[in-house]
């Protein structure tokens, strides 16, 4: 089992597979987008897949990949059908703003993956168009209706933000009365990559939990999977779920088995760290395997405790200027 220096087991890696998207969310980066990494600067696929490859080995169960947006990289779904045939991978997941994804689903379904999680932060159109700067509305209900018929569980992840979204709370809790959707509600993080100012957290995970209880006081919290970063709760006679995730809190560090790799190769043992090693560079310097996994193990022996502690090793030297996008989420 492959643990870090806290004790805590490290079974899941997101992989970003791009830091280019089709929308441009305020809260993510600036209305024109960011420096878009080079072709050189991205990990090539096969790149990637040694990567996966070798973690897998090691001991991680589960590969998420992000971006970005993971559909804008083309040619996605060889490298997805190759991570899908690792020996000792349990679960192959995504998570996409479901743009382009439609056409895709039947393959994604034939592959094994049996997760996506869609990013989608209003059921209004205007609202949409408002927040993601982009008229994609009809391509992402079109996304969620081709994955429920293809029985793929979908997690709808929507970040509450407050002054534009608010009224999207209840309307999405709605979705899961009819539709087996797990509806997850993402407590506003500082990655927009300076397209805005960041001015604290003005809803967190108990103020979001408060509101749906205005509305549905009959709410009951269910058992949370372990690991789990989400509050979860249904409300009785509904077929789907409510989650609350407290991204911006970290409540959940002490249980966190989750590593990233960047578009660029490097890998971030916390979402709130500026990247501790770069495998890209160290693949490219024609190191064995050997070399890259004991650069890993060291790597993953000096992780911080939780996500303040990184945060703070970090402001102290560049401060928090990404954007999600380069992050993965």
């Amino acid at each position: 089992m492959l643990t870090d220096n806290h004790g805590r087991k490290i079974s899941y890696m997101r992989l970003a597979v791009t830091d280019k998207c089709n929308l441009r969310c305020f809260y993510c980066m600036p209305e024109d987008g960011l420096n878009w990494l080079s072709r050189a600067e991205l990990m090539s696929y096969e790149e990637m897949l040694h990567t996966c490859r070798l973690l897998v080995k090691m001991g991680v169960e589960k590969i998420r990949i992000t971006g970005g947006e993971p559909f804008v990289r083309k040619d996605i779904m060889p490298l997805l059908t190759g991570i899908s045939k690792l020996d000792g991978l349990k679960e192959l997941s995504l998570t996409t703003n479901g743009v382009l994804t439609a056409p895709y689903v039947p393959e994604l379904k034939r592959i094994g993956i049996r997760s996506v999680n869609l990013s989608l932060d209003t059921l209004d159109a205007n609202r949409f168009f408002t927040i993601t700067r982009r008229d994609e509305f009809a391509n992402v209900m079109a996304a969620l209706d081709a994955m429920l018929s293809h029985d793929i569980e979908v997690k709808i992840n929507a970040v509450v933000m407050d002054g534009k979204n608010i009224q999207d709370i209840i309307p999405l809790v709605e979705l899961s009365r009819e539709l087996p959707v797990s509806v997850r509600f993402i407590e506003e993080m500082p990655f927009n990559g300076d397209g805005h100012v960041y001015d604290g957290l003005h809803w967190d995970y108990l103020r979001i939990l408060d509101e749906i209880k205005s509305k549905y006081p009959q709410i009951k919290k269910l058992d949370d999977p372990a690991y789990s970063t989400s509050y979860n709760y249904q409300i009785p006679g509904h077929k789907g779920s409510i989650g609350i995730i407290a991204a911006y809190s970290r409540t959940f560090c002490g249980t966190c088995n989750r590593i990233r790799i960047t578009p660029q190769g490097e890998l971030k043992t916390c979402l709130y760290d500026d990247g501790v090693l770069n495998l890209k560079d160290l693949i490219r310097s024609g190191a064995s395997d050997e070399v890259l996994q004991h650069a890993l193990l060291t790597a993953f022996n000096h992780r911080p405790a939780d996500g303040w502690e990184a945060e703070r090793m970090r402001v102290a030297r560049t401060g928090i200027h990404e954007s999600m996008a380069t992050i993965g989420g």
